[in-house]
């Protein structure tokens, strides 16, 4: 059995919507300059009308001399580039089973792609291998790594893309969502520090209005999105502590490890982070350093699913908890249901996000009451839906 090709496919398609489907954006490190504050950066897609978002997604498919295939995406058009000119040379016309040989042998071959884009066009062409490696041997990836531990995982509804400034709107989502069956909510400043009294002011209302609407025995969680500076989150953790949020999240740029330390030991609100680290070993400086309590790789970032799970056992030596970033719900699940309970109590799911990113996918996942079930489909089920493409190209190198 060999690897005979390595596609890179771009498809395109519509999603309706009603209205303008981002309601708002998050902050972001580069609002400390005033240009950049206040611009709605394209996410996943266009908005080409009130009802109509349009989409264009890259995904990367590998092809056995068998004729079977697995497939991973979406990626950025970058990294899928990369894929084609970096990667596909070194994998083609080699055993696809061999997913610890060939994730090395990429590795060492990029040896200015530590980070950023070539790991991620990486991290890509690992789980289209995990997908593939499931249709050879006829089972879901969750059964082939010794799951499962559990039928189903608890979900929480990150709420990036939902305003978070407008707090009659912020209650009527929180509790739609908690009519959904979700458990647990994470919503995303709007405000850092070059918003001044009155962004600080905005941030703690968020927090105390999701705790009023949803009530003590519910999960909260907030994003910072690597935007505030040490001073700024040392004064709203102190402010929003008494909400008693379950975390907070990416509160500076990945690089701080000494300024995640500080805080950590400062505040009693558990800090989660580094979903923008990439490797065992970028997360081991975070691990030495006592910095997080909760760490978020991204399985479709920091170098794939075969990543994530050495991440993930030198984590749980150091009693941490694991829950990776949600880029990709369906190679998700797949990992959360063979993780403890104890160290991956939830997994993330983008609520809007899932919309743009699961949209040419044949079989959505979507959680059910609140919970990620376990697919019985073989492979990850990745399997793209021809009716929903109305145009597809193949990217050449």
């Amino acid at each position: 059995m060999k690897i005979t090709a390595v596609r890179v496919r771009e498809v395109q398609g519509t999603m309706a919507t009603e209205g303008p489907f981002w309601e708002d954006r998050l902050l972001r490190p580069i609002d400390i300059y005033p240009e950049y504050r206040d611009q709605m950066p394209a996410q996943g897609g266009e908005q080409i009308d009130d009802r109509h978002f349009r989409l264009r997604q890259w995904f990367v498919q590998i092809e056995a001399s068998d004729g079977s295939y697995g497939i991973a995406g979406p990626l950025w058009p970058d990294a899928a580039r990369l894929v084609l000119t970096q990667l596909a040379p070194v994998i083609t016309g080699k055993d696809p089973l061999a997913i610890e040989l060939l994730w090395d042998q990429m590795h060492r071959l990029q040896v200015h792609g530590r980070q950023g884009d070539p790991m991620i066009a990486l991290s890509a062409v690992d789980c289209a291998l995990w997908d593939l490696k499931g249709k050879l041997m006829g089972q879901p990836v969750w059964r082939i790594l010794g799951g499962p531990t559990r039928d189903a995982v608890p979900a929480y509804a990150s709420m990036l893309g939902y305003t978070a400034v407008d707090m009659e709107k912020v209650a009527e989502r929180a509790s739609m969502i908690r009519e959904q069956g979700y458990t647990a909510q994470k919503w995303f400043f709007r405000h850092g520090p070059m918003s001044g009294h009155e962004g600080m002011k905005l941030n703690v209302a968020l927090v105390r209005t999701l705790r009023e609407t949803l009530g003590d025995e519910y999960d909260i969680m907030l994003d910072c999105w690597q935007s505030m500076n040490f001073d700024y989150a040392v004064d709203l953790c102190e402010r929003i502590a008494e909400y008693r949020p379950r975390w907070i999240e990416e509160v500076f740029m990945p690089d701080r490890i000494d300024s995640y330390a500080k805080l950590k030991a400062k505040t009693r609100i558990p800090l989660s982070g580094a979903e923008h680290e990439y490797t065992r070993w970028g997360f081991k400086r975070f691990v030495e350093k006592d910095a997080l309590d909760i760490l978020q790789p991204d399985i479709y970032w920091c170098g794939g699913l075969s990543e994530t799970l050495k991440i993930t056992a030198y984590a749980t030596v150091h009693d941490l908890i694991v829950i990776p970033h949600g880029h990709s719900t369906p190679i998700g699940i797949h990992y959360s249901v063979c993780q403890s309970p104890i160290h991956t109590p939830y997994q993330e799911y983008l609520v809007k996000w899932n919309e743009v990113n699961q949209h040419f996918l044949a079989n959505p996942l979507r959680p059910d009451h609140g919970d990620i079930h376990r697919p019985d489909a073989v492979g990850v089920n990745m399997e793209l839906d021809p009716a929903r493409i109305e145009k597809e190209t193949e990217v050449r190198a």
